[in-house]
């Protein structure tokens, strides 16, 4: 019986000291574990805090650029109104031109892609519009949107869009102590909205915009519809004659998509077809002094012929800044230029 019990207390004893092992080894995996979260937390908050907290300070702000009559212009503050602006990206590029949609694009019905969540998605929006299914009940209807990049989130997040079509990086290098490069994309109105307008509106709120973050450098790609550029052979020989860029504001086509522009000769070329041949996107970009990169690109995704626009801010005219800057509803012609 004295044996059984010393037995006992001894088993006892063993089991409460390899119990306080095993709990002292769990504490400290456990402890371990903690740390590896937190260290992990802590990276991915450092790598993302940066767009995060700019990204949800941008999009509280209301802040409005510019109105006239029922139509405003601001910057996105929800997310909700980011994915209209992205379904009116869709009823455009989709259903009007010639962008083929993927399967999750066709599902949604919105022009989506990863750079949406890094950049600010300037709107125009009509606070009167009346849809056909309830003509009397008046509603905001976003009616215009440009997504723009700064140069400081582009540094970010990996990159400009535009350089998946033009190598820019001896470009930002060269200007890197001088220029604050801002991207713009994606510029589209509603069809019963091309007029000079919602037009002038969504140009005022962008020069706001360019203003608010002290860029100098406007840069991004404008396309020509097609996939065929002997279609274009008019337009893209204007652009390459008589609107390259200078050597220190000079961009080029990446090597694998490069496609010459350089398709008629210069004196074969009549100026006012080639003007009338050229979208009004980038009419309006020449008219306010930007460039034109080497070569053009083929987006077959989006069934275009790209190029590349550069522009410095010190080309524009004190005629288009002053317009731009102008109060609300001053009424002139100088918008017209942009929609002809």
């Amino acid at each position: 019986m004295v044996f059984k019990n010393k037995l006992e207390a001894e088993t006892s004893q063993q089991s409460k000291s390899q119990f306080t092992k095993l709990g002292a080894l769990s504490k400290h995996y456990l402890n371990g574990i903690t740390h590896m979260a937190n260290d992990h937390k802590a990276i991915g908050a450092a790598h993302h805090q940066p767009i995060t907290s700019r990204l949800l300070k941008k999009r509280k702000q209301q802040k409005s650029y510019g109105h006239m009559g029922c139509l405003e212009v601001r910057l996105a503050a929800r997310k909700k109104e980011i994915k209209k602006a992205q379904r009116l990206r869709y009823k455009v590029f989709y259903k009007e031109m010639s962008a083929i949609p993927d399967m999750q694009t066709k599902m949604k019905r919105r022009d989506i892609d990863v750079y949406d969540k890094i950049c600010d998605h300037l709107l125009v929006l009509d606070h009167e519009y009346n849809s056909k299914s309830y003509p009397f009940a008046s509603k905001s209807k976003i009616v215009a949107t440009y997504r723009i990049l700064t140069e400081e989130m582009a540094k970010l997040s990996g990159g400009f869009y535009s350089q998946s079509e033009f190598d820019i990086a001896p470009l930002l290098e060269r200007h890197s102590s001088t220029h604050k490069f801002l991207e713009l994309g994606r510029s589209c109105v509603m069809k019963p909205y091309r007029s000079k307008r919602s037009v002038e509106l969504l140009w005022r709120g962008l020069w706001a915009y360019i203003q608010e973050n002290q860029a100098n450098a406007i840069i991004g790609c404008a396309s020509l519809e097609g996939v065929d550029p002997q279609a274009h052979a008019l337009a893209l020989s204007f652009l390459h004659h008589h609107a390259s860029a200078p050597e220190e504001w000079r961009v080029k086509a990446h090597n694998s998509r490069y496609v010459n522009m350089n398709l008629m000769p210069k004196e074969e070329i009549d100026m006012k077809a080639a003007l009338k041949a050229l979208p009004p996107l980038i009419k309006g970009y020449l008219r306010l002094g930007a460039y034109i990169g080497e070569g053009a690109v083929i987006d077959h995704q989006f069934g275009t012929t790209d190029v590349m626009i550069i522009l410095p801010t010190e080309n524009i005219s004190d005629r288009y800044i002053n317009h731009f800057s102008a109060p609300e509803e001053k009424n002139t012609n100088l918008s017209g230029t942009y929609l002809n």
